[in-house]
């Protein structure tokens, strides 16, 4: 497709991260709370279901999940129920700690590649707040059983090169600890906004972290949730697939209910790379509005923004020059092997690619033909080829509805851009 001078105007869903988040401090608040624009897609309904299993009591009207929170005093499940995931990484790495506080034996466990995702880390540092966790298979990977009696609390040494969940997991509990819990991180954390989403939810339900950076937070004991409503906005992460449409169509894409300028969410400094290839971007209070231009390529570090890299990887397509993305190694343990499934598939439409051990480079310009393509069952690598797709007329997407574990609606506001 070419060029257009068209304006698109986009409603984005509720953020997947934090409806995560705010529906797990509601489950442990004692009361009732309203999450309004609750993002329900299959990742999150995973994380209601679990909550359901452990005795809250969750209701979606509309737009709108409904929890009457337990405080600390989780049910068990019965002990043929297992509490199934799915592929969702994020709820099975935060409702680990969410079952150590429930009494007696729960099994967590998820698909077959949710058993290859490792948790290792994180058990090892569950099991020194005094919880115990056996395997069930292979050691460091789902699925696990949960014996616990609860959370000692104390020092707890992690290291989180793998996924910046498993701090979030420790700090959702720590509150519910019978002492005051200390995380003490002994490597760079990985995907670092995310904690700040943690401790900005946490907040919000009414319980305070101390923190030195991202070296060391602090828990007292003692704290606990309280139950209120929440509007959840918009999510960033889905809003960059409409931004790059304006980047590779040099249109203008207007994206509602993102907020630039007080959002938590840190992906959206994608749009400092959309504007250092050649975009224009204005921000303004509840929205953001992409007009695409003649882009370039770039060399850019993208640990602390993970799941831009496949949206970025279909702009780099259609960029003068070579765009390296940098520092991501921890891609490999997503719902896909990301970066052999990002060189994998762009080689199957012409492009050249070279996969590096922790990123890619991605040679721009070259000329594209239609193929059959594979998304790997990866929701983020579907919707990025639908961005390619505005450029390169036949592409056949295999499997699209894997789309539906995070946006379910991503077609139909697709269609909406043409």
């Amino acid at each position: 497709m070419g060029q257009t001078d068209q304006v698109n105007t986009v409603w984005i869903p509720g953020s997947k991260s934090i409806s995560h988040r705010a529906a797990i401090a509601a489950g442990l608040a004692k009361g009732k709370s309203q999450l309004k624009e609750f993002l329900h897609c299959e990742d999150t309904l995973y994380t209601v279901q679990a909550l359901s299993q452990l005795g809250v009591a969750c209701s979606c009207r509309a737009e709108t999940l409904e929890i009457e929170g337990r405080g600390n005093s989780l049910a068990t499940p019965s002990s043929k129920e297992e509490i199934f995931v799915g592929n969702s990484g994020t709820s099975l790495r935060l409702l680990l700690g969410v079952a150590a506080l429930a009494r007696g034996d729960i099994v967590l466990t998820g698909t077959t590649r949710m058993q290859q995702r490792p948790i290792g880390d994180l058990v090892e540092a569950l099991r020194q707040l005094g919880v115990r966790i056996d395997y069930l298979a292979t050691e460091r990977f789902p699925p696990v059983v949960m014996r616990s009696t609860g959370i000692k609390g104390g020092k707890v040494r992690i290291d989180a090169s793998v996924s910046s969940q498993f701090i979030s997991s420790l700090l959702l509990i720590a509150p519910y600890a019978e002492r005051d819990v200390e995380i003490e991180v002994m490597s760079k954390a990985v995907s670092s906004p995310y904690i700040d989403l943690t401790i900005e939810t946490m907040r919000q339900f009414g319980v305070s972290v101390e923190q030195d950076e991202y070296r060391y937070f602090k828990i007292p004991h003692g704290q606990q949730y309280t139950p209120r409503d929440l509007v959840i906005e918009g999510d960033v992460s889905s809003a960059s697939y409409f931004w790059a449409a304006a980047a590779v169509r040099s249109g203008t894409v207007v994206t509602k209910n993102i907020y630039p300028h007080s959002t938590k969410q840190g992906d959206i400094h994608f749009l400092d790379i959309l504007e250092e290839m050649g975009c224009e971007v204005e921000r303004e209070k509840d929205q953001v509005i992409v007009h695409g231009s003649e882009l370039k390529g770039v060399k850019v570090d993208m640990s602390h923004m993970p799941d831009m890299v496949p949206t970025l990887a279909a702009i780099a397509l259609f960029a003068k020059g070579k765009t390296h993305i940098r520092n991501v190694a921890h891609l490999r343990h997503k719902e896909s092997d990301r970066l052999r499934a990002i060189a994998t598939e762009w080689k199957r439409l012409g492009a050249r690619v070279d996969e590096l051990a922790d990123g890619l480079i991605i040679h721009g310009g070259r000329p594209l033909k239609p193929a059959p393509v594979d998304p790997h069952n990866d929701h983020r690598i579907a919707m990025s080829l639908a961005v390619v797709g505005l450029k390169v007329e036949g592409i056949k997407l295999q499997h699209p509805g894997c789309v539906s574990k995070s946006m379910p609606n991503f077609w139909k506001l697709w269609d909406k851009i043409g």
